[in-house]
Formats: structure tokens, sequence, C-alpha cells
């Protein structure tokens, strides 16, 4: 494990002219990327008016965020109340109501129920695979709109059992999106009071009204029937809160839309920057496909693929390198700390850049370039344990991440085991917004193997 640099403790301040200037050169994550590249890891203090935030990208002062020090570093930051506007205080929040979500979702998807549930979450993502090719045969479809309706083909058993169909799940994942889009400007100017109005507000209260109209009469349906499934409603009806009661019909229904949060638009997002990858790397791609064939061996998905399928795991643990959808997570300081020597008084947000920390040399030699071998089992143990945080850590580390790996995986293998994949994109740039899509329309187009030009 490398040294850290002394570098890293001292602060680097960014001035808002400086702040301003970037973000008219490059955008915001122009901004972003050139002070992460200035910085090398120091801590940054971003000052941006009345918000003084500290950016923090190097993983001994993540690991002190996040791991040592995690009691002192909450989610109370004006930038995750204007996502608690969405997902409530449960899941996304901390506490005693944090931790009776955490308690029945970390349980809900365990290993122990891919394990039990497994052969229904793989005969979904084969349903999925040939309904997607279905439309994408020929023609190229956009691959965000078909990776998240392919996610929430998989997702709605696993979040709901058999309460609501594929086209509700649908409109519940627009709306959801929709909701999260139109927080960008609150979260990015967390000063500015909700009294005053700002763009994406209207849409934002819209969105919400529609999913307390669409999820309630679910909730009490299910609640009067008795949630008595595997699902993760029935799992949120049976929790208890920190007062020994049922939770209640509000927590359940944020808990379902901050796991529609995760669960949904970050997945599917994952999923569509891995076929730019693998268009760009047609080597790995030939490898991922190789790799199918022998895995399912020409038959549908079962879970127990997903271990089996060695390379395509580092594949996808490449593409979140690369593209970390939470890439800004904050934090606030409840008392006065030091990170190194830069001291932090109580009361400062800390924003942690797991998009950043994935590119420090230091960690990740040529980081710009895309190379699964990264995660082989050597370079693993060998790298700082919190220089790849894809799913955060500590804590509040992403309770889906087991789901999440076997559902991508076999989503590329049974894609690419049966079909030749032409994919297209005029700008495969990311743009920062709450997670990273590409700036560009991506093309998918699907044709049965050896029946169609190739670039995956």
């Amino acid at each position: 494990m490398p040294s850290p640099s002394p570098a890293i403790d001292r602060a680097h301040a960014v001035s808002l002219h400086r702040v301003l200037r970037e973000v008219v050169r490059g955008g915001p994550l122009g901004l972003v990327e050139g002070v992460g590249r200035q910085a090398q890891g120091a801590v940054v203090r971003l000052e941006l008016g009345p918000f003084r935030p500290l950016l923090v990208t190097h993983p001994d002062h993540v690991r002190h965020v996040l791991r040592d020090a995690a009691e002192n570093y909450v989610r109370g930051a004006a930038m995750w109340d204007a996502l608690g506007r969405l997902t409530g205080r449960g899941i996304a929040g901390e506490g005693p109501e944090w931790l009776a979500s955490r308690d029945v979702l970390c349980k809900g998807m365990s290993g122990g129920y891919l394990r039990r549930t497994g052969e229904g979450i793989a005969a979904s993502v084969g349903r999925a695979v040939e309904e997607l090719a279905g439309r994408a045969r020929e023609r190229p479809v956009d691959a965000v709109v078909e990776m998240t309706r392919l996610v929430h083909r998989v997702i709605n058993p696993v979040f709901f059992g058999s309460r609501i169909g594929p086209a509700q799940c649908d409109r519940l994942g627009r709306e959801v999106a929709t909701a999260l889009g139109s927080l960008l400007w609150r979260m990015a100017m967390p000063f500015v009071p909700h009294r005053v109005p700002m763009p994406g507000d209207r849409a934002f209260l819209r969105a919400t009204r529609t999913l307390n109209r669409t999820l309630s009469p679910v909730i009490e349906r299910a609640r009067r029937q008795g949630g008595g499934g595997p699902d993760l409603m029935s799992g949120l009806l049976r929790g208890r809160g920190p007062d020994g009661r049922p939770l209640g019909d509000e927590h359940v229904r944020q808990d379902i839309v901050a796991l529609f949060v995760a669960g949904s638009e970050s997945s599917a997002l994952t999923l569509t920057w891995a076929w730019v990858m693998l268009a760009r790397h047609p080597d790995v791609a030939a490898r991922v496909r190789r790799e199918a064939d022998d895995v399912l061996a020409g038959g549908p998905p079962r879970p127990g693929h997903a271990r089996q399928l060695v390379f395509t795991r580092r594949v996808m643990a490449e593409v979140m390198r690369l593209y970390a959808m939470a890439w800004a997570v904050p934090r606030v300081a409840r008392r006065d700390d030091m990170l190194g020597r830069v001291p932090v008084p109580a009361g400062t947000t800390l924003v942690l850049s797991p998009y950043l920390t994935h590119r420090l040399p230091e960690f990740w030699p040529d980081p710009l370039r895309f190379d699964p071998a990264r995660f082989e089992k050597r370079a693993v143990r060998e790298r700082h344990p919190l220089a790849y945080l894809p799913f955060g850590d500590g804590l509040h580390q992403c309770v889906g991440q087991a789901f999440f790996l076997m559902e991508s995986v076999l989503v590329l293998a049974t894609v690419l085991s049966r079909y030749d994949v032409r994919v297209s994109c005029a700008d495969p740039r990311p743009r920062l917004a709450v997670a990273l899509p590409p700036r560009g329309r991506v093309g998918l187009t699907l044709t049965p193997r050896g029946q169609g030009r190739q670039n995956c």
C-alpha cells in the first residue's frame, strides 16, 4: 500500500472566481475533475459564497470519515437534506429510524436471501433480456431507457412481490428519476432557503405527489393483507421502529423510493456505461463473451453463474471505478476534528468524491485507462482498502451491492451469450447530474449471434 503523500495534510482553497471560470470552461464535471487533478488527494476548501465545503478524496481521509471517526460525520449536511425531501429519514437518513430500516433491508438483501431467491432473480434477468432483444433487434434503442426498463423487470418482484405490474413499476421509476433530477440545483446550492423558488421545484412537487398517490394504496393494501412474503416491502411492513411499533406508511414509502434511487437509475446507468466500455474495448468484450459461453453453456442464467463469471465481475468493477454513480457523498462534522493536519470545525460540510478517489494516480496508475486487471486478487490485496468505494463504506455502505453485482454480471453474460451487440454513442463523456449519465444518446442494437455487425 502506498504511503500517504505529505501534500494530503495541507488544505488547498479554490476561490469562487476559479470555480465559476472552471464551470464556464468545462461545466460542473470539468470543475470537479480539474480540482481533483490539481489537489491529488489533498483536502480542498471550495469557496462557494456562504457555502464552504471541504472536498475529501484521499483514501486515508476517507477512512477517517467513514470508519475511524464515523460517529462524528453524519448525513446531516445541507446537501443531504435536499435529497432527504425525497428519500426520507429511514435507510437514507441517520439515527434510530435509519437503524430500523437498515436492520430490515440488510436481512432482505443478505447472502441468504439471494440464495433463496436467486433462481427467481436469474429467471427475471433471462426474461428481461428477451424483452430487450425484441425491441432492440435490427434497430438502435436508447440504452439508458432500456437498461432502466430491464432493471425494473428484475427489481420489481424483489421490491414488491406481485403487487404491481411492469408498467406501474416503470412509471414509478420515471417519477423517481424526475424528482431526483429536479433536486440538482438544491443540492448544488444548499444555502438557498426553501422559500426561495429554484429550477426544478415544481417538477419535484409534481413527481413526489404522483409517487405518493401511486405507492400509498399499494402499501395500505399490503398492510391489510399482511406482509408475509420475502419481498422488501413485506419486510418493511414487518419492521419495527425505535419505539417498538410497526414502521409507518410514510417511512415504508420513503424507503421504497430510496431503494429506487439506488436500485433503478444508478444500476441502469452503470450497465449503460458497461456497454459503452465494451464497445470501446472489443478485446475485453470478446473475453466476456467467451466466459459467458463457457459458464452459461447455451442455457439460461442461473444464480450460481454470477460467481463463476470472474472476468465479467472485474469488468463491472472497473466500470464502477471510472463511473462511480455516487460521485459526491456529503457528511457534516458534529464536533471539531482534524483530517491529518487540516482542522475541521464542528458544522463543516465535507464532500467525499469516489469519482475523484478512483482517479488518484497514487493508487491507480494511468487512471483513465480501462483495465479490468486492476481487480485481480493480488492487485486488490495490495491496494489501499479505501481507494475503491463504489458502494460507499462504513455503516452506510449500500445494502444492495451483492444484489447489483449478481444482476449486472448475469445481464452482460446473458446478452453476450445470445446476441451480437452494436453500440453507438455520439458523445461518450459523462454529464454531472445527481448521478453520471452520458452526455449523448447511447444506441443499442441486438441481433442473434452471427447475424449482425457488432462492436462488443
